[in-house]
């Protein structure tokens, strides 16, 4: 395949296997009934409103998607799958996909607090972070939190490395960085002088991986890197903070030329949690695993006596901003769950109930008893 295929490519040069977009025997056994009715099956490489491109066996279709466009915004396809295609005609009508193996979804900034899924049935998630301005941890925790819940392995990219020319102070970022993803790694990029580029190619020579971060990130300028040739538009980064403007539009899908395939994203200005509870945990591993050794089981670390938490705060080991940031991301998960879980709702007004309870037998604690009036 060539390096600089894209979406708007008339052909993959016939005939050639589907084996370098991630098709596997399990995908095929998968997809068995959907022969057996003669649909031909396609990877699914953009999505636009009612049609989407695949690339199929015999070349890059474009297909109508009025049969796979429900409700729920959680299902309807999405670059990264596959799907179940009319073998000709005009136009041919994507029927269905494949049961997705993991997904990359957050939270829409719309009030209606929806889901959107950016990818599918991916590998690896690549969090790119621009060195061009000030280092929001707390949204890399946010990233970080659901790529795990999507199931991928995540990879934090210090993009834009060749602006701090300083070894030590290059070396500090990285480490403040770590902090907020342990159990990650963290490689500073450079697309202009080469740097950690062959370690990022090498990384998602296997599989699927998914490119995401804000705007001016540097996000189009890697995946050219990366594919050897200029299949995005890149534009300038504002000196004045650092922010870019929206090069992508689309989430494209392209295959690497050392194996693997990228889904390029557009930059996110949101990154809503949904349903990312497991993924938070994952973030702040630590902070779960200090609480084991909290003296009561539904600690909030708060005020309780003996939370090993605040312990940690307390001597230095625990940066209290991270437990801020933990506490912050838990809140608004459970909002986000609890708008679509009535149980969980339900948990959530005792939880209010008790703490109130709580605060108002602390008050009548220090007020002390009190008097009693007789006429």
């Amino acid at each position: 395949m060539s390096s600089s295929f894209s979406p708007s490519s008339s052909s993959t040069g016939g005939g050639d296997s589907l084996v370098p977009f991630g098709w596997d025997t399990e995908w095929e056994a998968a997809f068995a009934p959907y022969a057996e009715r003669g649909l031909v099956p396609g990877r699914v490489v953009r999505v636009d409103l009612g049609q989407c491109d695949l690339v199929t066996e015999s070349g890059v279709i474009r297909a109508d998607t009025t049969y796979v466009t429900p409700n729920d915004p959680l299902r309807v396809i999405c670059t990264g799958d596959w799907a179940a295609v009319d073998p000709e005609g005009s136009p041919r009508y994507v029927r269905d996909y494949l049961p997705r193996r993991a997904a990359f979804v957050r939270s829409t900034s719309s009030k209606r607090s929806q889901g959107q899924i950016l990818a599918a049935n991916i590998d690896h998630a690549i969090i790119a972070v621009s060195l061009a301005a000030e280092l929001d941890l707390g949204r890399v925790e946010r990233f970080l939190a659901l790529a795990w819940e999507s199931g991928a392995q995540p990879l934090v990219l210090l993009t834009k490395a060749d602006l701090v020319p300083d070894p030590v102070g290059l070396s500090y970022l990285v480490q403040d960085v770590q902090t907020a993803a342990p159990g990650v790694r963290v490689l500073p990029v450079s697309s202009v002088t080469g740097e950690g580029v062959e370690e990022v190619r090498a990384h998602v020579a296997g599989g699927t991986t998914v490119l995401l971060g804000v705007s001016g990130a540097g996000k189009s300028t890697l995946t050219n890197s990366l594919l050897g040739a200029d299949a995005m538009a890149v534009q300038a980064v504002r000196d004045i903070d650092g922010k870019g403007r929206h090069t992508t539009t689309t989430r494209n899908l392209f295959p690497l030329p050392g194996g693997g395939v990228l889904i390029d994203t557009p930059g996110l200005r949101g990154v809503g949690l949904w349903d990312a509870g497991t993924g938070v945990g994952q973030v702040f591993s630590e902070i779960e695993e200090l609480a084991r050794d909290c003296r009561f089981h539904d600690c909030a670390h708060q005020a309780e006596p003996g939370c090993a938490v605040l312990a940690a705060v307390e001597d230095g080991s625990l940066p209290e901003r991270r437990l801020e940031s933990y506490r912050k991301l838990l809140r608004e998960n459970q909002h986000i769950v609890a708008k679509t879980d009535a149980r969980v709702r339900a948990e959530m007004r005792r939880e209010w109930k008790r703490r109130g309870a709580e605060g108002r037998a602390g008050m009548e604690a220090k007020r002390g008893p009190r008097a009693t009036w007789r006429r």
